[in-house]
């Protein structure tokens, strides 16, 4: 069936590649600066690279798309005949790759619906995935904007890191909760509200936060249909092991996701990152892999 809408979003989704194709998402990559190097997320540096950049230390930093390439990406896509674009972006307080979409919008050859979700990684994944079906469905711009929205204010994404540091560093949280966590020796859980990150819960070890996250888990989903997403950034056995318990704990559950997050995103978090993504309702099957 010929579909009316297309779904755009950026690469901090971390959609699975087997999803963005059934799908027909396009996603756009964000950049990270490496030393000197400018690569792009996904395709020139790896999770695993990026991880072993950040123990050594090395100058990490992020960038947005230029608007040039929103532009191009759209103007490709309205060739292929659709009537209008949803462009579904990480949270602008944490990017600038959401004002250049908008940027890049005005001068589309089609209507561009330009979206900031107020999310990130797999919060950000799921409305794309629930616009993406609501498009394929024969949905207007409205309608999957709405199915978009609605699905970000569904959604809810916690998150473990071993330091505050990487996040103080990249001015995603203020230095002095940075320096009260360091000098408390302190594990913190953090939590997405708002388009930003703020501190949920501190807690003395690594042992006993990670256990609070799955509580908290739990605690969210309580016995409605969810989709959930684990995440992490070189902590593989970690992030397998909670998410066999929080399959066994969630009545209500759909997909269940497991993967590491991007360069983009754990260039801010450092590695260690544990989060977990509860988004209520359901999504078609995200991968043959997703969990």
């Amino acid at each position: 069936m010929s579909r009316h809408v297309a779904i755009v979003t950026d690469s901090t989704a971390y959609l699975p590649p087997a999803a963005l194709e059934r799908h027909r998402i396009t996603s756009v990559p964000l950049t990270v600066v490496l030393g000197d190097r400018a690569l792009e997320e996904g395709t020139e540096i790896s999770a695993r690279s990026l991880a072993e950049a950040l123990r050594k230390r090395r100058s990490v930093t992020t960038s947005r798309p230029a608007p040039r390439v929103f532009a191009d990406t759209y103007r490709a896509i309205a060739e292929t005949g659709v009537e209008g674009i949803v462009s579904l972006h990480l949270s602008a307080e944490f990017s600038g790759t959401y004002d250049a979409a908008v940027l890049a919008a005005r001068e589309a050859p089609v209507p561009v619906r330009v979206v900031d979700t107020g999310m990130v990684a797999m919060a950000l994944g799921f409305c794309a995935l629930a616009a993406a079906e609501v498009a394929e469905a024969g949905g207007s711009l409205d309608e999957t904007v709405a199915a978009a929205r609605k699905r970000a204010d569904g959604t809810s994404a916690y998150f473990y890191v071993d330091t505050l540091d990487y996040l103080r560093r990249g001015g995603r949280i203020g230095a002095a909760r940075a320096l009260l966590g360091s000098a408390l020796a302190v594990k913190p859980l953090l939590e997405l509200e708002d388009g930003r990150i703020g501190v949920l819960e501190k807690v003395r070890t690594a042992s006993r936060a990670i256990a609070r996250l799955e509580e908290i888990v739990v605690e969210r989903a309580g016995a409605a249909a969810v989709d959930v997403a684990v995440h992490h950034l070189a902590a593989p056995d970690r992030a397998d092991q909670l998410a066999e318990r929080l399959r066994t704990r969630l009545p209500g559950l759909g997909e269940l996701h497991v993967s590491e997050v991007g360069a983009v995103i754990g260039a801010h978090t450092g590695p260690g990152l544990l989060g977990v993504v509860v988004s209520l309702g359901q999504v078609t099957e995200l991968s043959t892999t997703g969990g």
